[in-house]
């Protein structure tokens, strides 16, 4: 009896064989924005790149980028939860 396993099993454990498991895990903070952050904010908010853990998101006003400072720590308690990992440490708002 051949044991298999789940396509997306397989498919995790070729993305970490090739190394690039933990980007394609980190790249889903930018997937995962616009359902953590609510309909409101994805209006005024873009994320664009994330690297070592930082998520860069531009902001479309002045005031929204100094309103988002406020709940930073909340947005990325969020989108570690909806992660399951804690792969975002910091988020810049530009």
């Amino acid at each position: 009896m051949s044991s298999a396993k789940p396509l997306n099993q397989l498919i995790h454990q070729f993305l970490e064989s090739i190394g690039i498991g933990g980007k394609i895990e980190e790249n889903l903070a930018m997937v995962y924005w616009d359902s953590v952050v609510g309909k409101e904010i994805s209006q005024h908010t873009n994320p664009f790149k994330i690297a070592e853990g930082i998520l860069y998101v531009k902001v479309n006003d002045p005031v929204w980028r100094n309103e988002l400072q406020f709940f930073k720590n909340e947005i990325i308690e969020k989108l570690n939860t909806k992660m399951g990992k804690h792969l975002v440490k910091d988020v810049k708002f530009y």
